[in-house]
């Protein structure tokens, strides 16, 4: 197991490529944007994002950004191993990676960084999901349907209304989103609108702009939203976020 720690500043993009090893992709502060050819993950904190080994992909960031990151054996976490997913970190995982963290790699004819690999591995093949990715359709009508709502996620129009501008029948995008998004078409605007509100957040904006962005009518609409999907409000959210760590 092999580690990275590195501190990027806002809007700091890392262009498409990939590793031959999984990586645990963790930011102690800050919010990342992961996507790939199959969607977008966007990981706020006291999240993870899991990357499986050979997978194309690009992050950007909002808000000044503390990356952590494992890379690890194919085949060591089995659960996780087949697509990237958002996961859950907890307090004991948090500190296995950033514990990890302070060395460039981890060897097994070293005792206690193999006791310290297996601990990791033992928590990721139990670790919680969370859903926050956005899968993107293929078919080239439900395409511009998704590029139409994700330009601007404010945007009041209805459903309807977006899909005869990208030349379809909403019946028609709903098969197609259910089909190829696991996700109806409402939803998924949602879940846009989610993601995009934790990028404003991070990169600093005020309630209202990020409200008026995500396409909620007032703050205390877009609060209520924001509520039921993390548990609390965006302000202890953020202010939850970790600093830099620590050295142990």
């Amino acid at each position: 197991m092999t580690t990275l720690s590195h501190e990027f500043g806002e809007g700091h993009h890392i262009p498409e490529h990939l590793h031959q090893e999984d990586q645990l992709v963790y930011a102690s502060r800050g919010v990342m944007t992961v996507r790939t050819g199959a969607g977008m993950w966007v990981v706020p904190p006291q999240r993870a994002v899991w990357i499986p080994a050979r997978t194309i992909h690009s992050v950007v960031m909002s808000g000044p950004v503390s990356m952590r990151t494992l890379y690890i054996k194919p085949g060591l976490v089995r659960r996780l191993s087949t697509r990237c997913r958002v996961v859950h970190v907890s307090e004991l995982l948090r500190e296995l990676v950033l514990h990890a963290c302070r060395f460039k790699a981890l060897r097994r004819r070293n005792s206690a960084q193999a006791h310290l690999i297996d601990v990791i591995c033992d928590q990721l093949e139990t670790v919680e999901t969370s859903p926050l990715q956005l899968r993107s359709p293929t078919d080239a009508r439900a395409a511009r349907v998704a590029e139409l709502l994700s330009q601007d996620p404010g945007d009041q129009r209805t459903l309807d209304e977006a899909c005869r501008a990208a030349g379809a029948s909403k019946r028609t995008i709903e098969r197609i989103f259910r089909r190829e998004t696991a996700m109806t078409l409402g939803a998924w605007r949602h879940q846009m609108r989610l993601l995009r509100s934790l990028q404003l957040l991070a990169a600093g904006e005020k309630i209202t702009h990020v409200a008026m962005e995500s396409g909620y009518s007032t703050p205390s609409a877009f609060i209520t939203m924001f509520k039921k999907a993390f548990g609390t409000t965006p302000g202890v959210y953020f202010a939850a976020d970790d600093p830099p760590p620590r050295r142990l």
